[in-house]
């Protein structure tokens, strides 16, 4: 089986997909957007316009069995090519975004395509159109616990106090960082806050392994995949009630969702006063690469076996 792979630009999780895919027999062709993206900027319009022409030439050049579109920017791409069935999969920032236009993109690629899929429960309960609910998975295998002491020794961390973990840019204002510290600040114990970002990802698991807590105060999220990353890890998850966290962490021991400065407070000066460590690697077990890859494999062959073209509505909403 042949899949063309759009998306806007690559990220670890879907990386992990491609090559989960790949373990079992599908060969899959990445094609992203042109131009770069970073932070709170994005790509030009010059840039999508490009994009369209290297699609229809890799459907030319190579014998695919379907597209599989990753977020809802590529889906109106991905459905201009009439001879190839279209899966959607929306990863959160364009199903939730605070961006009208974003939003209507989005539900009209999933009601087109011949199968879509969400991650997470709040966007299932978003989509009106039928759907499969696949979760992003994690790879178990790199995120795992390390003693704490190995993992600040491998990222060069020499304070013995607790630490809580801030995993983003702490200039993209969607995140927050302000708040972060100010929570930090208010906490009646030792706590230093960190940052991280522009690490290699296999460095991900040091960080985690080093923290005592993972500190999310987003405004608005699409997952985040760093949260099921620290259930990993063992690492508690003081978050925002944003995307998929509440689902994810809802039943993992020493985590905190909350929109109140209060609660979130207490959750961090809970696991600086015990430095306890969570549950969360139970809670994530069922949410490793090889379930993603099978899932999202059976989809393809549905799809395939229906022969529907590209554009139709088909899928039965579940969870997978």
């Amino acid at each position: 089986m042949k899949v063309l792979q759009l998306v806007t630009s690559p990220r670890p999780f879907f990386d992990q997909q491609v090559s989960a895919l790949e373990r079992r027999g599908v060969d899959c062709t990445v094609c992203a957007v042109p131009g770069a993206h970073s932070g709170d900027s994005g790509r030009s319009p010059a840039d999508y316009v490009r994009y369209y022409p290297a699609i229809i030439d890799a459907i030319r050049s190579e014998d695919f069995d379907l597209v599989h579109a990753n977020y809802g920017l590529v889906a109106p791409f991905a459905l201009a090519q009439p001879t190839r069935p279209v899966v959607m999969t929306l990863w959160g920032s364009d199903l939730m975004s605070d961006k009208r236009w974003l939003r209507s993109i989005s539900r009209v690629g999933a009601r087109r395509s011949a199968a879509t899929i969400v991650p997470s429960e709040p966007m299932s309960r978003e989509l009106e159109t039928e759907h499969e609910l696949i979760p992003f998975g994690v790879d178990t295998a790199t995120f795992q616990p390390i003693p704490q002491e190995d993992a600040r020794e491998r990222i060069g961390w020499e304070s013995e106090d607790p630490i809580a973990l801030f995993p983003y840019d702490r200039t993209r204002d969607v995140k927050d960082f302000e708040r972060a510290r100010r929570l930090v600040d208010a906490v009646e114990a030792d706590l230093e806050l960190r940052t991280v970002t522009g690490v290699d990802h296999d460095m991900m698991p040091y960080y985690m392994n080093a923290s005592d807590a993972l500190l999310v105060t987003s405004r608005r999220e699409s997952g985040p995949m760093v949260v099921k990353e620290a259930a990993a890890c063992r690492l508690p998850v003081i978050s925002t009630d944003v995307g998929f966290v509440r689902e994810t962490v809802a039943d993992v021991s020493h985590c905190v969702v909350s929109d109140d400065d209060d609660r979130l407070r207490d959750g961090l000066e809970s696991v600086a006063t015990t430095r306890a460590r969570s549950n969360g690697r139970a809670v994530v077990d069922g949410l490793g690469l090889e379930s993603l890859g099978e899932n999202l494999l059976g989809v393809y062959r549905r799809v395939l076996d229906r022969d529907e073209p590209s554009g139709t509505q088909a899928g039965v909403t579940h969870g997978v």
